[in-house]
């Protein structure tokens, strides 16, 4: 059986549930919240320690400001509510990306992270105003003084720096491709593309997948 440390995913397909079963676009957005308790309860049961969700990436300011917005209040409100309950439950929160949100939305993603820095079941990675190119791009400019860079120095300068790569992707939506997400970090990561929208992704669904994962024979290059 594979060791699962480490699962990401990039939760597509909120907006498209919610004009399929609202007309509203931020309706399936609140409805993908509640996949995302799912996904964390299931890495809590089977000691799952690392989780990174794709919540916002630098493309998305592309997106109308309405919905951008309504993302951010909805991102501030999960984390007044659940932070506690989060806390209690000793799991980690952090923050891969830069903060360039409201003055109110960054000192929360702070706050975030201070209160539930020591804590040690589950790391919940939020990709957050994130962009793998970019990411990597900070990375060298970190080590742009050095005369020889090997693999361990850029993977010690990216915002992923201490966090295991991921040992699944998970993608929902029925779109197969990576979206500019953790590029560097899943070199040898097993990909998963599903049809299903974020917000009808299932328990099952999850233990299917991580099933699959568990009997694949990851080589590594070798035979």
């Amino acid at each position: 059986m594979n060791p699962l440390k480490h699962m990401a995913i990039i939760m597509d397909g909120n907006g498209r549930w919610g004009l399929k079963h609202k007309n509203s676009r931020n309706s399936g957005h609140k409805e993908g919240l509640k996949t995302v308790e799912m996904v964390i309860k299931f890495c809590i049961k089977k000691h799952i320690k690392f989780l990174t969700l794709y919540a916002f990436s630098t493309e998305n300011w592309k997106r109308p400001i309405k919905e951008r917005n309504y993302l951010f209040n909805l991102l501030e409100l999960f984390l007044k509510e659940k932070l506690e309950k989060l806390n209690n439950e000793k799991i980690k929160i952090k923050i891969l990306g830069e903060k360039n949100f409201s003055k109110k939305l960054n000192n929360l993603l702070d706050f975030a992270e201070i209160k539930t820095r020591k804590n040690t079941k589950l790391q919940i990675n939020l990709a957050l105003n994130y962009g793998s190119k970019k990411e990597i791009a900070y990375a060298f400019k970190k080590l742009n003084k050095k005369k020889k860079i090997s693999e361990n120095d850029i993977s010690n300068s990216l915002f992923t720096k201490n966090i295991p790569d991921p040992e699944i992707l998970i993608r929902t939506g029925n779109t197969q491709r990576l979206s500019n997400f953790l590029l560097w970090q899943i070199a040898y990561t097993e990909i998963f593309f599903e049809k299903k929208l974020w917000p009808d992704f299932k328990i099952e669904d999850l233990n299917r997948i991580v099933k699959k994962f568990s009997n694949i024979k990851r080589n590594f290059g070798k035979i």
